[in-house]
């Protein structure tokens, strides 16, 4: 029986390498279908929490996860010798930039070295980590293919990028379509029949390159039109235009428009860095991205703009910002989530201490902040605490925030979210 044979008579072993917000997701699908998965991970106390049916990510209920843990449908391990009982394996590793904004893919490089000795013939291997179109051929291939193994033939390679959105109530791993690029076709075919197994809907295209750019597209689409209403933002700020209308209004529009909004920045693991991985790249073909690095330098600044704003407004009341109370409301990058990668607040509040401010916070998904060697007390949102601060500052739109008690309560008030559009006061003002 063939591997694609073996995987559709669900007598596959499936493999996920990184057990995050992707990986957990993934396997628990897999599993879901009726295949045994093996997770493995470096961190041994995501492996325990595994194992004992506890979940770590939002999105995954740990009722669920220990349902199928029970079963023996999942484990995880910190031995990646186990890779090789594997028919199929998935990794799922980060990929962030370095200080340069330069791509960092040693998590992936040792992702692969890790498992490469235990490869077999008539196995998948399939990449997930969001990267610049070439990586799979130019780094992953000649790792696997080290030990004699040839890609096409004796083992499948193919990249599929994760779409994950936590938080999202609608599209999740099961029914987010799922892109499919193989190093060969017969990789491709594989590398489809495998999603197939577990995912809703598979879209197989032409080369693992296709399959790269697409992500970045996606990523890069979304990266330069808030950069574009950010723009907008502070031109309406000068012209006494309030922005957020004005999207409001545009997005009646049945064609030709979709409404993206402005904010204090953007955060989580994929728009703030996934641009710059095509533009590093585009520099081996003499080619500037200039819609890339022009969005890049628009969005980066609007924690700087932010904290301009809020000086303005403390002006308003004849306070500086040194010496001044600041509460600030969210530091998760989006809402609904405790995911703080890249969030906007972090570089915000580095900004506010730099300022001489004092900060304290609240964010009903995240219990503590250290972040760059800055701890911020966390405080409960009643009406004494609000009525503390000199002004209150809202980052993170989450909706399970009093924010009629903000408005009631607060001196001043700049919310970059739009959070409180339903409310009117005079001691709010919106970004």
């Amino acid at each position: 029986m063939g591997l694609v044979e073996r995987m559709q008579a669900r007598e596959a072993v499936y493999g996920v390498v990184g057990l995050g917000y992707v990986g957990l997701p993934l396997a628990l699908e897999m599993a879901g279908e009726g295949y045994r998965v093996i997770g493995l991970e470096v961190n041994a106390e995501k492996v325990d929490l595994v194992n004992a049916g506890s979940s770590y990510i939002p999105d995954v209920p740990s009722a669920e996860l220990a349902k199928l843990v029970s079963s023996g449908l999942i484990e995880a391990t910190t031995d990646f010798s186990r890779a090789a009982e594997c028919d199929a394996i998935a990794i799922c590793v980060p990929t962030p930039l370095d200080k340069m904004k330069e791509p960092d893919v040693s998590y992936m490089v040792a992702a692969t070295e890790a498992i490469a000795p235990h490869l077999h013939g008539e196995m998948l291997v399939t990449l997930e980590s969001t990267t610049y179109p070439g990586t799979t051929e130019e780094i992953v291939q000649p790792i696997i293919e080290r030990g004699g193994l040839k890609v096409g033939s004796d083992v499948f390679l193919a990249f599929s990028p994760e779409r994950v959105d936590p938080g999202n109530p609608v599209y999740q791993t099961k029914n987010t379509p799922k892109v499919v690029g193989g190093v060969t076709p017969a990789c491709t075919r594989v590398a489809a029949a495998f999603y197939n197994t577990f995912l809703e809907t598979v879209v197989p295209v032409s080369s693992t390159r296709a399959a790269e750019m697409t992500k970045l597209l996606e990523n890069i689409f979304r990266c330069v039109n808030i950069a574009l209403v950010n723009e907008l933002l502070m031109l309406c700020e000068r012209m006494g235009v309030n922005i957020w209308e004005v999207v409001e209004a545009a997005k009646t529009k049945p064609f030709g428009f979709m409404p993206f909004y402005p904010g204090p920045g953007l955060g989580g693991h994929c728009i703030p860095i996934d641009p710059f991985y095509l533009s590093w790249k585009a520099r081996e073909f003499d080619f500037h991205t200039e819609f890339i690095e022009l969005a890049g330098k628009v969005n980066e600044n609007m924690p700087y703009y932010v904290v301009q704003r809020l000086m303005g407004a403390l002006n308003t009341r004849r306070k500086p910002l040194a010496g001044s109370r600041v509460l600030v409301l969210g530091v998760a990058y989006k809402n609904d989530i405790d995911d703080m990668r890249e969030s906007p607040a972090i570089k915000i509040i580095e900004l506010l201490v730099a300022g001489g401010a004092e900060i304290v916070y609240h964010d009903p998904y995240v219990p503590a902040y250290r972040e760059g060697g800055i701890e911020v007390p966390f405080v409960e949102l009643t009406e004494e605490e609000v009525a503390r601060a000199d002004v209150v500052l809202v980052v993170t739109g989450h909706r399970n925030v009093d924010y009629r008690l903000v408005a009631r309560a607060a001196d001043l008030v700049l919310d970059t979210r739009n959070a409180m559009k339903d409310i009117e006061s005079d001691k709010v003002i919106r970004l």
